[in-house]
């Protein structure tokens, strides 16, 4: 069955990926971000891919603008069946050099955009008591890095929002369901826009994955949205471990190498153009992926292994099992 489909920060990278993955199996889908450019292409990716798309140009910071822009998609579609919250923004620098406007704008954009689309799916949602939101989030939404305070605090506000409204809607006996992809480092054009005080170009930290495996994780959890969240990346789901087994150790780590990691040999473009406070593809399209297509890995075991939990718990089982037959051996020949 045809699903109506909502994603914001659909003109690039995982949105944009995500939209033309709804679009294959022939779903409509209702593409929000700023960038006019990159809004159209995606459509015609959608369209080209055997789906139905419509455009609304939209700043998820404000309210009122996510507000119309659901009604146009139900006028247009009759329902929202799924909204994904993929849309943001970050600045990289340290604290103290982030202005007190740019933290706000960041946190309007990337926390509140999630909060506004949220609220706004619910509304449509609740008078028939189906449907599904998918939070796009971030394994530093659990674990922060240095040169991002802003987009960590967002991230991490997100978790808690979520699980908040989670419980709400349980209380309730609703049928919506909400859930998140906990994402590693994608390919996504951000590194090429984002507003960066660093004295190299940013990047992001290995490993780094496509565009492709984090939307194919979204489809994943908006099939099946009763797990409370989705790990996208083994980095994800070992940075996360390591962070409740040893978090100082961690931060004593991130600090010597958090800095490094994050910028390549290339020193910085000057005056480059950002896309905090106004979009970069609204008359260029900068497409899904970025610039780190060699670094880029195109497939993920964890992924798998959240599609096939009983057989990876097999699996794991077995690898204890042969792990523990080979020490008896050892120690058998001693």
């Amino acid at each position: 069955m045809t699903k109506a489909v909502v994603i914001t920060g659909a003109s690039a990278g995982i949105g944009r990926a995500t939209a033309r993955a709804f679009g294959a199996r022939g779903d409509d889908v209702v593409l929000l971000a700023r960038g006019r450019a990159g809004l159209d292409a995606a459509a015609r990716e959608v369209e080209e891919a055997g789906g139905r798309a419509l455009v609304v140009p939209t700043d998820v910071a404000d309210h009122h603008a996510v507000e119309a822009a659901a009604d146009a998609a139900v006028r247009a579609f009759g329902r929202i069946d799924i909204w994904v919250n993929a849309g943001f923004t970050s600045v990289f620098a340290p604290f103290t050099e982030i202005t007190a406007e740019e933290y706000e704008r960041v946190t309007r954009v990337t926390y509140l955009g999630f909060v506004n689309g949220t609220r706004t799916a619910l509304a449509h949602m609740t008078p028939r008591d189906t449907g599904t939101i998918v939070q796009v989030g971030s394994a530093l939404g659990a674990r922060s890095i240095p040169l991002q305070s802003a987009y960590c605090g967002a991230k991490h506000a997100i978790n808690g929002f979520t699980s908040s409204v989670r419980t709400e809607l349980m209380h309730q006996g609703s049928g919506i369901r909400i859930t998140v992809v906990q994402m590693p480092a994608v390919n996504t054009p951000q590194f090429s826009w984002v507003l960066s005080r660093l004295p190299r170009r940013p990047q992001p930290v290995a490993p780094i994955y496509q565009p492709e495996v984090a939307a194919d994780a979204v489809l994943q959890a908006a099939d099946h949205p009763g797990r409370k969240q989705y790990f996208v990346g083994s980095s994800t789901a070992a940075t996360l471990v390591a962070n409740k087994i040893a978090p100082g150790l961690l931060d004593r780590y991130l600090a010597r190498t958090g800095y490094d990691a994050q910028q390549t040999d290339e020193a910085a473009q000057q005056n480059r153009r950002n896309n905090l406070f106004h979009p970069v593809d609204d008359d260029t399209d900068y497409g899904a992926h970025g610039s780190f297509d060699q670094e880029s890995r195109r497939r993920d075991p964890q992924l798998w292994a959240s599609r096939h939990p009983a057989l990876a718990a097999v699996a794991a089982a077995g690898a204890a099992c042969g792990a523990v037959a080979l020490g008896a051996r050892r120690r058998g020949k001693r």
